[in-house]
Parts: C-alpha cells; sequence; structure tokens
C-alpha cells in the first residue's frame, strides 16, 4: 500500500511538472535583445535561437565596423514593441530565464527572426530553425550580408577578458558606459549617475581621457 501512495505521489509530481512547463503565458511583450524579452513582466529567453549580444560589432562587406548586436535590437523592438505574444516554456536556462516559443499575431517570432536575419537557428539546442537559416543566408538577409562572429563565440571570448579598473586610471576618468538598449553613453565626473556607473569590458564599455576621445569613439554624453 505504501508503495502504491508512493507511486502516485511521483506521478502527480511529475504531471504537475509537465503541465507547468507548457503552461502559456501571454502579455504585452517588451524587447530587451534580439534574442530575450519581457512578456507581462516574466524575462523570457527565447528558444532555439541566439542574437548577436547589444555590445557586438561586426564587419560590413565594405570593410567597414559597426554596432550589429545594437541593430539588431532595435529593429526587433521596432517590429515587435508593444505586442501582444504568447509563449510557452520549454525550459529554464542557468541564468533563471524562462526559455519558452513564443508567438505573435500566430507566427512563431523565432522563426521570423531567424528568416529576416537578426538571429542565428542554435543548434546546440534546437534544430527547429535550421532549413529557415540556411534560407536566410542563400538570400543574405539581415546578418547574412556581412561578416559577423558567432554570438556564442563572442560571449565566450568576451569573459576571457581581464575586467576593466573601476578605478579611473590618471586622466582617464570618464566612464564609457554601454545600457541595456545598447547605446553608447559616457558619463563625467559629478553627473549624477557617475558614481553607480560601473565599466565592464566583457560589454565593450572602457575608460576615455577626453570628451573628445569618447565622441570619436562612438558614445555620445550622458544627458545629466
Amino acid at each position: 500500500m505504501f508503495k502504491i501512495i508512493i507511486f502516485l505521489l511521483l506521478a502527480v509530481a511529475l504531471l504537475s511538472t509537465s503541465f507547468a512547463l507548457a503552461d502559456p503565458a501571454t502579455g504585452t511583450l517588451r524587447v530587451i535583445d534580439g534574442d530575450t524579452l519581457d512578456v507581462g513582466g516574466t524575462r523570457i529567453r527565447l528558444h532555439g535561437i541566439d542574437a548577436p549580444e547589444a555590445a557586438q560589432t561586426c564587419d560590413t562587406e565594405q570593410g567597414r565596423n559597426w554596432a550589429c548586436g545594437a541593430w539588431v535590437s532595435r529593429e526587433v523592438r521596432a517590429r515587435y514593441q508593444g505586442r501582444t505574444a504568447s509563449c510557452t516554456r520549454v525550459d529554464t536556462d542557468r541564468y533563471g530565464r524562462i526559455v519558452a516559443r513564443c508567438s505573435v499575431g500566430g507566427q512563431d517570432m523565432a522563426a521570423a527572426l531567424v528568416a529576416q536575419g537578426f538571429a542565428f537557428a542554435y543548434r546546440r539546442y534546437s534544430m527547429d530553425y535550421d532549413l529557415i537559416e540556411k534560407q536566410a543566408a542563400a538570400a543574405d538577409r539581415g546578418l547574412w550580408g556581412m561578416q559577423v562572429q558567432n554570438p556564442a563565440a563572442f560571449r565566450q571570448q568576451q569573459r576571457a577578458v581581464p575586467a576593466a579598473p573601476q578605478q579611473a586610471v590618471g586622466e582617464c576618468t570618464l566612464k564609457g558606459n554601454i545600457n541595456a538598449k545598447g547605446e553608447r553613453i559616457y558619463h563625467r565626473p559629478g553627473q549624477e549617475h557617475y558614481d553607480r556607473t560601473g565599466i565592464n569590458t566583457a560589454k565593450g564599455e572602457r575608460w576615455f581621457c577626453s570628451r573628445r576621445e569618447a565622441e570619436a569613439a562612438g558614445w555620445r554624453a550622458a544627458r545629466r
């Protein structure tokens, strides 16, 4: 009898887990970057795809380096921000984010992003978007029209970069920060957010010695 009770409890637990993983979450979508979003206040990582990091850069066919990660975030935001998404949980990643499949207007969001060349099929976790990616590559859509490092390789490379000093070095006191939208903003001593702004070289952030140097590198001044 005792064994039967234990078996039933385990069965109920497994069914509960299965239902929890399948429960759809529906809500207003807020884009964080090319493959991460908030739906109804819940942080979600799209299943099966990988997009460039916000601080990642690419090279155009003309050899010009530009902020393709920030570009992808802007393009995805322009298409999806404020729309209603319905997401089904697949897993939870090591950062505690829900990994899910999401649809907007009845269309698989991840499939659309891969088809438009804004993201890559993340074959380590899923082959769902492999053929779609091949079609986008053949048509040189989006990121396929330039030279871009695999996002996973970029992240690994950035983790190997030593952290920048949190204290100013000599006269280089301007903090070059990259915000969640991929905007490059420098803060001067005495400004409102200067003291609480950190420098993370893994994201491409850096110290500057002058306003001219910061602006030449593509950073703009903080407004306050």
